[in-house]
């Protein structure tokens, strides 16, 4: 199948050679002007209406100079943040899917995080955010007496990738330092506005006429689960399990738990009953682990005994440390059973007890109660005084071993702590599941996007959290591996998770459309506007970095323009090699 990125690249080589063959043959009109795939729309339109609105000069300069500190926080930050990420790259170059070359096109299908699906609302919030950035641009333009020679859109292929204003170059030097400020500053002034205007609307009327659906959204299944065999699939939604209603996950996680049934009737929102015959499914497996088992293996007995369920799989490992399971292959895998971490803390309670420090360990024991894996070893911990002294049976390179540990205290649970680090979940490492379901935390993303916090949160912070999270949602998964989804809108299969209330629940399905406009509007510009804060040339932050330098240069003796030049070049070399280091480090230097 070919991919996407292929596709794209295809178009474009086809787009170029059509659009130099007009060009070649005179058929363009004059304000078309192409360069390969870039093609640049001028014209002069659009200049009255922008002396018209520089009338109120009072107004835009304040609204400038708010607009030119805002800028340089923005223009400072970013330098710092670029900085520190470049160094953390070259001392630990981690491979991060954010970082892959192609998920730094901001281009629905081809970048992982923007889908197809979102790529009408996206480049509405692109064409929004062009207009605005440089009509500030223009605006301040007139405002400041700087004549405009022409004003246009730019185009990669049939993409719109930017906007512009040129200014009479003459005017623009005649003008002051102030001046010019002002105008670089109006166009992320212009983007930050319409994030939080956009933001603002969001979070009001639009996410307040949305809710969690009653059930349990299924965003996906685990590969050869039962519920995929039953016939689940991304956008059902669980509603009843047996005939017992269930509201959320936590219900179903504790209606399976309690019914030793292999076989049950799962209800969905549309009124289907399918049956799901459960098995143990293994969906995680360390590759080194005590258990020689895979991702995507079903076990079927442990020491002879079937089972079926997760439950019956934790109860047939209840009184033996060392279990055999046979798998659905007819093949078995014998080890001990427990919590295992990959390394015993050195200077920990379990190494001062005499288990070597640095060895990876299965706990199966602790003063006397069975840990069969790691939650049930928290458990035990949390319920014990610290300082106490057990019993702890473990096994080391599958060598049985018992030590008497002075537990010592956990000062994030206020219990008893025994000493390992990098604690693996599971049994000895093994994640299983008897059902098979991904949850989509629909409850989570819908009071992202509801603002959940943001009132009353100035003083605490969280006013920043919150936008920080909307912003990092299209990531969310990788920010937050336990998510296991990224947020894209209110859009597919993810819309049945929800309903629409309140006063503008005639819209309908209209509601998910605008939350979709407002919600990438607002991301688009403020990721628009961060970009141009970049003090790199030709961005608007190399221009203000230069005004900057010059401001502050002129009251020092070092007011002159090669001085100038020397900084502004060095901020810029050193920029253009930290984002080439922040975004490419860890493919460069792995």
């Amino acid at each position: 199948m070919v991919s996407t990125l292929t596709l794209v690249l295809a178009g474009v080589l086809l787009y170029t050679v059509v659009a130099m063959t007009l060009r070649q043959r005179g058929v363009l009109p004059e304000f078309i002007h192409v360069s390969g795939p870039l093609t640049t729309i001028h014209t002069q339109r659009g200049k009255k209406f922008l002396d018209r609105l520089a009338k109120r000069e009072r107004f835009w300069r304040a609204w400038g100079n708010l607009g030119l500190g805002i800028a340089l926080v923005f223009l400072i930050g970013l330098f710092l943040i670029v900085l520190l990420s470049a160094y953390q790259n070259v001392l630990q170059p981690t491979a991060n899917p954010i970082q892959e070359p192609k998920n730094a096109l901001v281009i629905p299908g081809v970048n992982d995080f923007l889908p197809l699906s979102a790529a009408p609302d996206i480049i509405f919030g692109l064409l929004v955010g062009l207009v605005v950035h440089e009509g500030g641009h223009g605006l301040l333009c007139r405002v400041e007496d700087i004549e405009i020679d022409s004003m246009g859109i730019a185009l990669f292929a049939l993409i719109p990738i930017g906007a512009f204003v040129e200014p009479d170059e003459e005017d623009r030097k005649a003008s002051g330092r102030g001046a010019q400020a002002r105008m670089f500053a109006a166009g992320v002034t212009n983007n930050f506005a319409i994030t939080v205007i956009a933001f603002a609307l969001l979070f009001g009327p639009v996410t307040g006429s949305i809710a969690v659906a009653s059930g349990v959204p299924v965003g996906g299944t685990l590969p050869d689960s039962p519920a995929r065999e039953a016939g689940l699939g991304n956008g059902d939604v669980v509603t009843a399990v047996e005939g017992t209603t269930v509201e959320d996950a936590e219900d179903l996680d504790a209606l399976l738990a309690n019914t030793s049934d292999e076989r049950v009737a799962v209800t969905t929102s549309d009124g289907e009953t399918r049956q799901v015959d459960r098995a143990v499914l293994v969906t995680q497996a360390l590759a080194d682990g005590p258990l020689d088992v895979a991702a995507g293996d079903t076990i079927v007995a442990v020491n002879g005994t079937e089972v079926g369920t997760e439950n019956a799989f934790g109860n047939a490992l209840a009184n033996r440390s060392v279990a055999t399971l046979e798998l659905a292959d007819n093949s078995t895998v014998t080890g001990p059973v427990g919590a295992y971490a990959s390394s015993i803390s050195d200077g920990g309670p379990l190494a001062d007890a005499g288990a070597p420090a640095g060895e990876s360990v299965v706990v199966t024991r602790i003063d006397g109660e069975r840990i069969v894996d790691d939650e049930s070893m928290q458990d035990v911990l949390e319920d014990i005084e610290p300082g106490t002294v057990v019993d702890v049976e473990l096994f080391v390179d599958d060598e049985r071993q018992t030590r008497e540990v002075e537990l010592g205290e956990n000062s994030r649970t206020d219990g008893a702590l025994l000493g390992v680090s990098l604690l693996q979940p599971g049994y000895s490492g093994v994640v299983v599941n008897d059902f098979g379901i991904r949850v989509y935390p629909a409850e989570p993303f819908l009071g992202v996007v509801s603002g959940e916090g943001l009132l009353g949160g100035l003083a605490d912070g969280s006013l920043a959290i919150v936008m920080f999270t909307i912003l990092v949602l299209p990531f969310a998964a990788v920010a937050d591996p336990t998510l296991g989804f990224n947020f894209a809108g209110f859009i597919g299969p993810v819309t049945e998770f929800y309903t629409i209330q309140g006063p503008l629940e005639p819209l309908g399905g209209g509601v998910f459309l605008a939350a979709n406009l407002l919600f990438w509007t607002g991301w688009v510009n403020f990721n628009l506007g961060l970009f141009n804060c970049i003090p790199a040339f030709p961005l608007d932050g190399g221009h203000l970095l230069r005004a900057s330098t010059e401001a502050i240069l002129s009251r020092t003796p070092l007011n002159r323009r090669e001085h100038v030049q020397t900084v502004t070049i060095s901020i810029g070399l050193i920029m253009g090699i930290s984002l080439i280091l922040m975004l490419f480090g860890p493919q460069l230097l792995a």
